[in-house]
């Protein structure tokens, strides 16, 4: 169970804090910049963090699902906390994949074409969206500590 918790909660520290890295230090320092240059520079952090993103699910789910069959016995035995970390963590999948598969393409057209108005908007979009997943983050690895510690205790 160690190597799966480690691997689990490795990859929650890259999406959670690299979200909150992006919105929080990078979003600001970016907002005096001129619209296609702003849009360029987050395609190509988008283009690096995202493939660290899909890594990461893909191990958060294996681990995860991994964890709740050999050592809990599956859903059924499992604390409501399981249940809840893993509801949210499949809708932030969920919102991760529309940002990969509808804003950031669109991001990605509008910068092909020059376009300042398309990449503003798909940029609004994927900000929103990653507001969203952050809270989500935050607030499940609020409710894994606060279950797990009495869950355990």
């Amino acid at each position: 169970m160690g190597i799966a918790v480690t691997l689990h909660v490795l990859s929650v520290v890259i999406w959670v804090g690299g979200m909150f890295f992006a919105y929080l230090a990078l979003r600001p320092a970016l907002a005096a910049e001129e619209p296609l240059l702003r849009a360029r520079i987050w395609a190509g952090v988008f283009r690096r963090f995202f493939g660290w993103v899909w890594v990461a699910v893909i191990v958060i789910l294996a681990s995860g699902l991994y964890m709740l069959f050999v050592n809990l016995g599956g859903f059924a035995q499992a604390p409501l906390f399981v249940h809840a970390m893993f509801g949210l963590g499949l809708l932030m999948m969920l919102l991760f994949a529309h940002v990969y598969f509808a804003p950031y393409r669109r991001l990605q057209r509008g910068l092909a074409a020059g376009d300042a108005s398309v990449t503003g908007k798909a940029l609004s979009q994927i900000r929103l969206l990653i507001a969203i997943n952050l809270v989500l983050g935050i607030i499940v690895i609020i409710v894994a500590m606060t279950g797990t510690f009495a869950f355990f205790s």
